[in-house]
């Protein structure tokens, strides 16, 4: 098994972690195995979950206890993520929730602000979305359309949001606008907006080719009534903060991805172990063995580098170019050791009653959300020639 051959990760090794990575295990066995069916038929999860994920404290888990968090590190979301992604587990858009929404709340967010979303947040009882990209444009975010006119003591926002995980369900969204069109301090401003607000609609969750249980949608917005108290941050530093948390974002993709190629390798381990052709297990042909020993040599460097990029989170020490480094590369990772993972499955690995047969569909799209891995590559290019392009501008 995968335990006898890879290194003992120091990170998830503390007692507190042993009995969190406990109390996870139990929540999926429990709470969400059985469910899976009927979320992926409805298209969407049961509120019940994300209410129960709150009760067990594995929502917001690195927020302050002051706001509803339990105070933990960044290492406690990232084992939740694994955890789940192990199990082929991406109905469930808690790490958005989590660690993308609450903290923009948390670092930007006025005291009020904080004090309203982020306790029923911590406790399941609003779930949240981010609104950035637009059907005009994806990882181009200077590019959004969507509008907000200053109307004195409010903004009256118009435009439309697509691919929006937790979308259809959510009752909140962080969504990016442009302020103040068409002048000298034209920006890109965040609102927090409300789904209950007059004129906030939401498009039918879209059917894809994975993840079908994740609820993802359009929001259109027809001349919302958006509060000024509603401005997250300062208007017009919104694309700069998107980009100071996109490294966040993009390492928790990473940490999704690690934890699925473990899950895709286990459960072949498992299942070639059991399979016999020609009178013998898949296991024991040489075949079978060299190729799952390459995806685990792939898993344990990619944990390696990971684990050592969620410490750096941990102590705000991570680049955003060490975040494309992990999101690209283990995301390319992920989606080469599940190909083969599947191919071991043979005819099996093809149904959709099989785990690995889902784990083939839902990974796919991790290569293109959170920034696309052609736009990781181009960050990580800028990185390495940053004093050649300042020189270039002089």
């Amino acid at each position: 098994m995968l335990k006898n051959v890879l290194l003992e990760r120091e990170i998830y090794a503390s007692e507190e972690h042993k009995m969190m990575q406990e109390m996870i295990r139990d929540f999926i066995n429990n709470d969400v195995i059985d469910h899976i069916d009927e979320w992926e038929k409805n298209g969407m999860v049961s509120r019940e979950i994300w209410e129960r994920a709150g009760e067990l404290g594995l929502l917001c888990m690195d927020m302050p206890e002051q706001y509803g968090g339990s105070g933990l590190d960044f290492s406690f979301s990232a084992l939740f993520i694994e955890e789940l992604a192990k199990e082929g587990i991406t109905g469930l858009g808690f790490s958005l929730h989590s660690d993308i929404i609450a903290p923009y709340l948390l670092k930007y967010g006025t005291e009020a602000q904080k004090q309203k979303y982020l306790p029923i947040m911590a406790m399941g009882k609003m779930i949240t979305s981010l609104g950035m990209t637009e059907p005009n444009c994806g990882s181009d975010l200077k590019a959004i359309k969507t509008n907000a006119v200053d109307k004195g003591d409010y903004y009256l926002v118009t435009g439309q949001k697509t691919f929006i995980t937790n979308g259809y369900m959510s009752d909140m969204s962080i969504v990016a606008v442009k302020t103040n069109s068409g002048t000298e301090k034209e920006g890109v401003s965040l609102l927090i907006m409300e789904s209950k607000s007059e004129g906030f609609e939401k498009g039918i969750p879209f059917k894809k080719i994975g993840m079908k249980a994740q609820d993802t949608c359009e929001l259109f917005f027809d001349n919302v009534k958006v509060p000024k108290e509603n401005l997250l941050g300062e208007e017009g530093l919104g694309f700069k903060i998107m980009m100071t948390e996109l490294a966040r974002e993009r390492l928790s993709v990473a940490i999704n991805a690690i934890g699925g190629a473990q899950g895709a390798i286990e459960k072949t381990i498992e299942y070639t172990s059991t399979r016999t052709a020609f009178n013998q297990p898949i296991a024991g042909f040489q075949n079978t063995q060299f190729k799952l020993a390459e995806c685990a040599t792939q898993l344990q460097i990619h944990q390696t580098f990971l684990d050592r990029c969620t410490l750096l989170l941990s102590n705000h020490q991570l680049t955003a170019e060490n975040a494309s480094m992990a999101k690209y590369s283990a995301t390319e990772m992920h989606s080469k050791v599940v190909d083969e993972c599947l191919q071991l499955f043979g005819g099996y690995g093809y149904m959709w009653d099989y785990p690995i047969a889902r784990m083939y569909a839902d990974n796919r799209v991790a290569r293109i959300y959170a920034g696309t891995n052609e736009i990781m590559k181009l960050l990580i290019a800028r990185g390495l020639f940053k004093e050649l392009f300042q020189q270039m501008k002089k």
